[in-house]
């Protein structure tokens, strides 16, 4: 049955509202608020579908009756749970309300118009609209989806997608309906997400994304999961982009590499000084990342943020040419976009990508070419995937590779401080961070989020950093910065080696 609105609830105001309307007189208003008023309607029932909870039965907890939950309350009436949305969330429902509008207005061949001569009133085919066809049946489900062991899931696709906004509003719902936090990302190009809950709740996810008609040319290895859950993310974040990974550069169909095949390339090019010299191994993920964990032999770029990669590219052109690029990230789409732009220069003998990416290349080879940790964009801030640690205390410079954020609140940088050093007060990413927080913990006062020292220091184009590293020892010697260098690559490369092997 169709949820409606309840009685007590007001109508929006959609003259203060820009909801395309043809003129600002109040005959136009009328009109849009009667063409708006199916598609409010399916938007409020699909909000208050996504705060269903599944059925328990435990008398003990006399939670028997609860039927929805919300913001922290839960409500076993009808017009208890409708009240509450009416009150707390009609934003919400009115951007569900315009997505869904567009989308009518847009699609016309999906659309079943009937004009009223009287007043041009247009309705509907629920059955095409309906967003909550699309969201799985969980009244089968007898346990707690948000308490149950849980995963995170990490997925990306390029695809077409018309309206994004719907799209989103889906994927919100969704997401309620499974009790998932995390961030989704949605464009015109395609979607790309990190959501954790129950592992219950990630099959139902995977599910329901490949049975839709936009992502069926997905599989269920292009979902990478590991051990975590809805604790893992502060709160859900779906929303609409203009690009699923900020960069400004299209992707294009490029050559993949599955994990043995990259696992092979790594293997000769770590045996081989002529394969090193023809190859470049290239990391695409940010500083922070590749610090805590790479592969041997690769070329980590000193770059902040991922939209930095083409100035990266720009400065350091002159040594990809005539090379062997084999990319790599965390779950591949930073490599769609990086390879794209690489691409586009010209220079490459060849440029390969890891499919799956480092997510991918662990499942199959967990004591493979990779050393240290998996850096993860949660609360877990890494994946321990063997025993190697690569990095270092920024204090004392003991080994050590667990991150924390900075303990000024005005910085969200990432620390690697050890516990040694957190016990004598030294917590703050620079300097300056750590004089602030002496400064705020004395006058209990707080900065609002600014650049702090180091991140006004670190050049935004990127220099050459090589790692070169086994089980005894992690070498990061060679830094190219400026072209005139670029000669002595070769010799350098070459002299690295030579450090390395004095660790072995």
């Amino acid at each position: 049955m169709e949820t409606l609105f309840h009685p007590g609830i007001p109508e929006l105001d959609v003259e203060s509202c820009d909801l395309g309307g043809r003129g600002n007189g109040s005959s136009s208003a009328r009109l849009g608020r009667r063409q708006r008023g199916p598609a409010r309607r399916r938007a409020f029932a699909l909000f208050i579908k996504s705060r269903e909870v599944p059925k328990i039965n435990n008398p003990e907890l006399d939670e028997e009756n609860i039927r929805w939950e919300c913001c922290g309350q839960q409500f076993d009436k009808e017009v208890c749970i409708h009240k509450h949305v009416g009150n707390e969330h009609m934003s919400e429902v009115l951007q569900q309300t315009e997505a869904i509008f567009k989308l009518f207005g847009q699609s016309k061949s999906k659309l079943a118009k009937k004009h009223d001569s009287t007043d041009n009133t247009i309705t509907f085919s629920k059955k095409e609209f309906d967003i909550s066809t699309w969201l799985p049946d969980t009244s089968h489900i007898n346990f707690d989806l948000a308490c149950a062991a849980g995963e995170v899931l990490l997925y990306y696709s390029y695809c077409d997608i018309e309206e994004p906004q719907m799209i989103c509003a889906w994927q919100r719902a969704l997401c309620h309906q499974l009790h998932f936090t995390g961030k989704v990302r949605i464009s015109k190009e395609g979607i790309n997400g990190t959501v954790g809950g129950s592992k219950m709740a990630a099959d139902l996810y995977i599910q329901t994304m490949l049975s839709h008609p936009l992502f069926k040319s997905m599989s269920k290895e292009d979902f990478k999961r590991s051990a975590g859950g809805a604790h893992c993310f502060q709160d859900l974040r779906v929303g609409v982009f203009k690009e699923v990974v900020p960069m400004g550069v299209d992707p294009e169909k490029i050559t993949y590499k599955d994990a043995e095949e990259f696992h092979r390339k790594v293997e000769a090019l770590s045996s081989s000084a002529q394969i090193r010299k023809d190859s470049i191994l290239l990391d695409c993920r940010n500083y922070y990342e590749s610090k805590i964990g790479s592969f041997q032999h690769c070329l980590a770029p000193n770059i902040r943020k991922f939209s930095y990669f083409p100035d990266y590219i720009d400065t350091n052109l002159e040594c990809f040419k005539g090379k062997q690029v084999l990319m790599y990230c965390t779950g591949g789409i930073r490599c769609e976009r990086g390879s794209a732009y690489l691409r586009s220069k010209d220079v490459c003998k060849e440029v390969y990508q890891l499919k799956g990416g480092i997510h991918k290349y662990l499942e199959r080879f967990p004591s493979g070419f990779y050393r240290g940790k998996l850096f993860v964009f949660d609360n877990r801030y890494a994946i321990s995937v063997n025993d190697d640690i690569i990095s270092e205390c920024r204090y004392c410079g003991a080994p050590w590779d667990e991150y924390k954020l900075c303990s000024t609140a005005s910085c969200s940088q990432l620390v690697l401080s050890c516990l040694r050093c957190r016990e004598k007060g030294l917590i703050a990413c620079c300097p300056l961070c750590q004089e602030k927080e002496k400064v705020s913990s004395e006058t209990h006062t707080q900065h609002l989020k600014e650049q702090c020292e180091c991140t006004e220091k670190r050049p935004h184009r990127g220099f050459f950093s090589f790692h070169w590293h086994n089980s005894d020892a992690h070498v990061e010697k060679w830094q190219l910065q400026t072209p005139k260098m670029i000669k002595s690559l070769e010799a350098n490369l070459y002299t690295c080696t030579n450090e390395a092997s004095k660790h072995t």
